[in-house]
């Protein structure tokens, strides 16, 4: 499994019905996220300076099983589908509570904006290796990039 997150429950991530509020398997999942592309040499501070980051269209939570308090949490994140070009993205993030139940998946799609004119653009070439190390699904699909 490409696990990327791995940590506690947090009371403030409790909700009153005494188990994860929704807006954390978001949280967990963004954090797992960071981790992946840190993972391949994607971090932040390169970002930065290259002033183009990652940016989300869309974030869609699959709720499988409640997770409690003090409980620990395990997220995996995959690449599912990009463009030829990595232009446009989509990972699939699996949460798994401590006892090893699947209980949510999440999935986003993204692309890579330039920070300074807040136009989608691709990544600078020097990075298209570290992208191509992203791990990638077993139903993973390339798509053309759109004309």
């Amino acid at each position: 499994m490409n696990i990327f997150f791995e940590g506690p429950v947090l009371w403030s991530q409790i909700d009153a019905n005494m188990h994860l509020r929704h807006s954390a398997y978001a949280d967990f999942a963004a954090q797992a996220r960071l981790a992946l592309l840190d993972h391949v040499g994607l971090e932040a501070s390169v970002f930065a300076r290259l002033k183009v980051g990652p940016i989300l269209f869309r974030e869609e939570l699959q709720y499988l099983r409640e997770i409690s308090p003090n409980d620990r949490v395990q997220v995996t994140c995959e690449l599912t589908k990009c463009r030829t070009d990595g232009s446009r993205w989509s990972i699939r993030h699996e949460i798994y509570r401590g006892d090893g139940t699947k209980s949510a998946i999440v999935i986003v799609d993204g692309a890579w904006i330039d920070v300074l004119k807040r136009k989608l653009t691709t990544l600078p070439d020097e990075l298209q290796t570290n992208f191509k190390a992203i791990p990638r699904s077993s139903d993973f699909v390339e798509e053309p990039v759109a004309l």
